[in-house]
């Protein structure tokens, strides 16, 4: 098992679970995204992601968005403080490359998550 997995444990899955995060006042904001995040009693940090498709309109960019901010979030998960993270695209993406979309979306969400980083 690596140290940078994604595990259930690790993910946000109901409704409850993300209007608890949006009630909460604690927001970081990037040029593209928003990061929500508020405590709960459970040891680890968790992810959940909105990007909407009026964002978003193509699926193929809604995926890559989420595989990249998944794969940042797993890298950093260990580090994280046990805490909800809601990461929400507030802006509407330009069309460009998936490559570019990667590297705009690194640039954005890594500041937001290296803010909390213990």
């Amino acid at each position: 098992m690596s140290s940078a997995n994604y595990p259930k444990e690790a993910r946000l899955h109901r409704p409850s679970e993300f209007a608890a995060v949006f009630s909460n006042k604690r927001v970081t904001r990037g040029a593209l995204f928003t990061l929500h995040q508020s405590t709960h009693p459970l040891e680890t940090a968790r992810l959940g992601l909105v990007i909407a498709k009026k964002n978003a309109p193509r699926a193929v960019t809604r995926s890559t968005i989420k595989r990249v901010v998944r794969e940042i979030f797993r890298q950093r998960r260990h580090q994280l403080p046990p805490k909800d993270f809601v990461v929400r695209l507030h802006r509407v993406v330009v069309p460009c490359s998936l490559r570019e979309l990667r590297q705009k979306v690194r640039q954005d969400v890594e500041p937001l998550f290296d803010r909390w980083q213990k």
